[in-house]
């Protein structure tokens, strides 16, 4: 194989999907010209995995319909980017790649809160700005493509693998807001060239691939006659859409199973009003009343019946599906999957980041109801559900990076009647048009009151009843 694609982030999910796909495309249309360059981002630990391994790694599926180990081959290289920041970008400004695609988290945009675009008050970014080698991936990106546009290395696509609304559309904003903040002299060239030779395609990804444990390392070695560092475990099912919007040359991935689509928008409303809404609830519901994973979550009865009922009367009257999806069997899918006990998937890592997931997730759907004349009462108990879970956590040991203006904002004395007012009062997470509803924050009061005061046994009754 020869080198064609720069990913940053090489975590999991990456190697469970992304490298999967590349792997597939490249066996069934024997072009060999799609190697995957891999930078890690915030720790080397993978890359010093697969380092003594070539690049090698397997994938255990596990559930109904798992298909056999298999040893991918897709990665020739991967490096810490932390502690090669300039290669990064000298290997985005290669003639032979084509292709940079990311898997950093929400958390890797360095984006700005309060305006949706990049965060310039940032250090690093900052520090990017200033001409260190970068180590933001919007910073390694975008010296990347200046290299690049300095060596008439021709186009290239930037394609984002991240969970977030308008992935493409967002790195695309990022990446022009960080060339437009360099020096003049820098910018003005750097921009007309972006706007000739670069296009950002957005895309929709789904595979839970939870963390690897050594039983699971244990158990490949057991299978495999090797030691695997860098094994990975994922579910049976993978999704890819994709926006055929390509600057240049590309895997032909839709030869994997990939899907290329002009309605990336439905898709990513499926998945984020759906699943993701779904997963969210079933997180908080799981917190509440002592679950620890979300199959245990899903295993209860009235939980399964509050994600179902949110999912037939709050979300599907309010989306417009995309052509070839069939809302009921979708749905149905999304709860077996989450049934799934051999992903070891955790309340408490699902629930991590409400504050930057619930508007995205949960919002939209209220707002969609209460718009069409509806109350949103599965989806409020979710938002509920969220609530308490950050009345009732330590700031030091919530998980979100709104924790400390979650809890400067919460009452001493924490009740229904008194958290949800002050929650509903941040604005960063809930706007006015979604706060200020005739009837939400009620609906958000009563579910808080149940779950505080009547714990798992009045929820799972009130669910049933409700």
């Amino acid at each position: 194989m020869k080198p064609g694609i720069v990913h940053l982030g090489l975590g999991a999910f990456a190697r469970a999907h992304t490298a999967v796909f590349t792997e597939r495309a490249m066996a069934a249309t024997g072009e060999p010209e799609w190697g995957i360059v891999g930078f890690t981002q915030r720790s080397d630990a993978v890359a010093r995995q697969l380092a003594p391994q070539d690049g090698l790694f397997t994938v255990t599926e596990r559930g109904s319909g798992a298909a056999p180990l298999r040893i991918v081959s897709s990665v020739t290289e991967a490096l810490s980017g932390r502690d090669n920041p300039g290669t990064v970008a000298e290997r985005i400004a290669s003639e032979t790649t084509k292709v940079v695609t990311l898997t950093i988290t929400e958390k890797g945009y360095r984006i700005d809160p309060r305006t949706g675009g990049l965060n310039a008050a940032d250090e690093h970014v900052q520090s990017d700005l200033a001409g260190r080698p970068p180590l933001t991936a919007i910073g390694q990106i975008t010296r990347g493509l200046q290299q690049r546009s300095r060596t008439d290395a021709g186009p290239i696509t930037v394609v984002s693998c991240d969970n977030l609304p308008g992935n493409g559309e967002l790195t695309r904003k990022l990446v022009h807001a960080f060339a437009a903040a360099l020096p003049s002299v820098e910018s003005g060239p750097l921009m007309s060239w972006l706007e000739m030779n670069v296009t950002f395609p957005n895309t929709i990804v789904d595979r839970m691939v939870p963390a690897t444990t050594r039983g699971d390392l244990d158990a490949v070695e057991r299978e495999l006659g090797l030691r695997d560092e860098a094994a990975v475990v994922a579910e049976p099912f993978q999704q890819w859409v994709i926006e055929d919007n390509f600057a240049s040359r590309r895997p032909r991935w839709e030869d994997a199973g990939a899907l290329f689509s002009t309605d990336v928008a439905a898709w990513e409303a499926a998945k984020l009003r759906l699943l993701n809404a779904s997963h969210s609830m079933l997180a908080y519901l799981g917190l509440a009343s002592g679950k620890t994973t979300i199959s245990d979550a899903v295993g209860e009865d009235a939980f399964l019946a509050a994600c179902s009922r949110m999912m037939s009367e709050d979300v599907l009257p309010t989306i417009t599906l995309p052509v070839g999806l069939d809302g009921e069997t979708y749905c149905a899918q999304v709860l077996g999957r989450f049934a799934n006990p051999a992903l070891g998937h955790t309340t408490a890592k699902v629930g991590s980041d409400g504050s930057q997931k619930i508007g995205l997730r949960l919002l939209s759907t209220v707002r969609g109801n209460f718009d069409a004349g509806r109350e949103p009462r599965w989806a409020a108990l979710a938002v509920a559900a969220w609530m308490r879970h950050v009345a009732t956590t330590s700031a030091g040991r919530l998980d979100d990076p709104l924790a400390a203006e979650l809890h400067a904002a919460l009452p001493s004395r924490r009740t229904a009647a008194t958290v949800v007012p002050a929650l509903l009062g941040c604005r960063s997470i809930f706007d006015a048009d979604v706060a200020d509803r005739p009837g939400f924050a009620d609906l958000l009061t009563h579910w808080y009151r149940i779950i505080d005061n009547h714990g798992p046994d009045g929820l799972r009754n009130e669910i049933h009843h409700g």
